[in-house]
C-alpha cells in the first residue's frame, strides 16, 4: 500500500492542531458548544448530551421537546465511557474531519470539476492541487470551529463528501447509501438524490460500455436510496423501544419549525414575527422555495453535475431552516474545485468582504442583544442578513462564472471579451 506523504502530512498536522486546541484550551470546547452560530437546535451537543442521558436511563429521549436529534446517534456515543467522554469525543470529531478532508481530496483527483462527461473547461489547465484542495478545508477557520463545538452536522457533511466521493468514482450503489444516512441524519439532503444521481450515471456510461435506460437505472437507485433511508428508519425504531414518536422529533422540527432558537438562518426572525393564520402557508413556501432551486440546475447544467451539487450546497447554507458555519463550511469545501472559474468572477472582493464583515460582527451583535441588553433582535437578524447577502453574492456569481465557461467553449471567438444582455 502506497502511502501519499502530502496527505499523511496534511492530515497529520490538522490532527495536532485540533488536539492542542481541545487539550490546551480546556474550556473551548463549551464556549463554542454554546455559539448559535455553530450549534443549532437540530445539531447542538449539548441537546445531544440532554438526550443521551435520558437515552441511558432508559427514558425516552424525545421527552420534554429538547432532543430533536436522529436515534442512530445515541447508542454510537453511549458507547463513550463516561470518565473519558470529552477526550473520546474530541478523538471522534477530529477522526471525522479527517475522513471529510480524504474524500475531499478523493474528489479533487477524479478531476470531475473541469472535464466531465459530458463538458470539458478550456481553463482546466488553472487547477488547484489536490491537497491545497484538502488544505484549504482542513484549516478553514469555520471547519476548526465546527469541530472544536462538536454539533452532529458533522455527521452529515461526511456522509455527504463520502457519498460525492463514491459518485465520482464510479460506485454508486455505495453513493447511494452514503447520500441515505446523511439524508436520515439531517433530512435536507435528500434534495440532493437527483444531481448525485446524475454524477452516478455519467460515470456509468463513461467506465461502462453498456448501461442500463436512464429511467432503469434511475428506478434501480432510488430504490435503494428509499431501501438504506427506510433501514435506518426501521433500525430507529427498534431503538426507541419500538416507537415512532423520533420521526415527528426529528424530521418535523426541520418541516415545521417549531423551536425558533436564533441561528444564522433567515426562517426564525420571519416566524416569530408571523401570525399563526398564516403559518403553514409560508412554510409551504419557504420549503418549495428550499426545493425549486433542484430541477433548475439540474437541466440547465446537465454537463456538470458537481457544480449542480456545489451550487445547492451553498443554496442549503443560506435558506435551509436551521444553517450554521458547519454548512458554509462544507459549500466552501467544494468552491475550490472550480478555481478554473474563479477569474471569471466579478464580485469575490465584495463578497469576501461582506462575508468577513458579518463573521466579525455577528458575535458582537449577538452579545449585545442577549447579554449586554443594549440592543434587540434587529440587531443579529440585520447581520444574519449581511451574512446571508454575502453567500448569495459567492453562489450567483459562481454560477455565472461557469455559465460563461461553457459559453466560451460553444463560442470560442468569444473568450475574454464583455458581454452585454440587450
Amino acid at each position: 500500500m502506497v502511502i501519499d506523504r502530502r496527505k499523511a502530512a496534511l492530515l497529520g498536522a490538522a490532527s495536532a492542531l485540533r488536539l492542542l486546541l481541545f487539550l490546551g484550551f480546556p474550556s473551548l470546547p463549551d464556549l463554542l458548544t454554546g455559539r448559535v452560530e455553530i450549534s443549532t437546535p437540530v445539531t447542538s451537543f449539548k441537546r445531544l448530551r440532554e438526550g443521551l442521558f435520558l437515552y441511558t436511563h432508559t427514558l425516552s429521549p424525545y421527552d420534554g421537546g429538547v432532543f430533536y436529534q436522529a436515534p442512530l446517534l445515541l447508542p454510537l456515543f453511549a458507547l463513550i465511557p463516561n470518565s473519558a467522554f470529552s477526550l473520546f469525543t474530541s478523538l471522534l470529531y477530529i477522526f471525522l474531519d479527517l475522513l471529510c478532508a480524504d474524500a475531499l481530496i478523493t474528489i479533487a483527483e477524479s478531476g470531475e470539476s473541469f472535464s466531465s462527461r459530458l463538458f470539458k473547461s478550456p481553463r482546466r489547465d488553472i487547477k488547484w492541487d489536490s491537497i491545497a484542495i484538502g488544505a484549504a478545508y482542513i484549516f478553514n477557520p469555520f471547519t476548526i470551529a465546527t469541530c472544536i463545538g462538536r454539533p452532529t452536522s458533522v455527521f452529515t457533511n461526511c456522509a455527504i463528501l463520502y457519498a460525492i466521493a463514491k459518485a465520482v468514482n464510479g460506485k454508486s450503489l455505495s453513493s447511494m447509501f452514503a447520500l441515505a444516512l446523511a439524508a436520515y441524519l439531517s433530512l435536507y439532503p435528500a434534495l440532493l438524490f437527483p444531481p448525485i444521481l446524475l454524477l452516478c450515471y455519467d460515470q456509468s456510461c463513461t467506465r461502462r460500455k453498456s448501461v442500463s435506460s436512464p429511467f432503469g437505472f434511475f428506478l434501480n437507485h432510488f430504490a435503494i436510496f428509499s431501501a438504506s433511508i427506510a433501514w435506518f428508519l426501521y433500525i430507529s425504531y427498534l431503538l426507541t423501544g419500538g416507537s415512532w414518536e423520533f420521526l415527528s422529533s426529528t424530521y418535523g422540527v426541520h418541516l415545521l419549525l417549531p423551536d425558533l432558537t436564533p441561528n444564522l438562518g433567515l426562517w426564525w426572525y420571519f416566524f416569530i414575527e408571523m401570525f399563526d393564520s398564516f403559518r403553514e402557508f409560508f412554510l409551504g413556501v419557504f420549503w418549495l422555495h428550499l426545493g425549486g432551486y433542484v430541477g433548475g440546475l439540474c437541466i440547465r447544467i446537465r454537463k456538470q453535475p458537481l457544480f449542480v451539487i456545489t451550487s445547492l450546497l451553498g443554496i442549503f447554507a443560506i435558506f435551509k431552516p436551521y444553517p450554521s458555519i458547519s454548512d458554509t463550511s462544507l459549500y466552501f469545501a467544494l468552491l475550490p474545485l472550480y478555481s478554473h472559474i474563479f477569474p471569471l468572477m466579478r464580485y469575490s472582493f465584495f463578497a469576501m468582504a461582506t462575508i468577513l464583515y458579518a463573521t466579525l460582527l455577528g458575535p458582537a451583535f449577538y452579545y449585545l442583544w442577549i447579554y449586554a441588553g443594549s440592543g434587540n433582535a434587529n440587531f443579529f437578524y440585520a447581520i444574519t442578513l449581511v451574512w446571508s447577502l454575502g453567500l448569495s453574492v459567492v453562489v450567483g456569481d459562481s454560477l455565472f462564472a461557469v455559465l460563461r465557461d461553457e459559453w466560451e467553449t460553444e463560442r470560442p471567438e468569444m473568450k475574454g471579451k464583455d458581454v452585454r444582455r440587450i
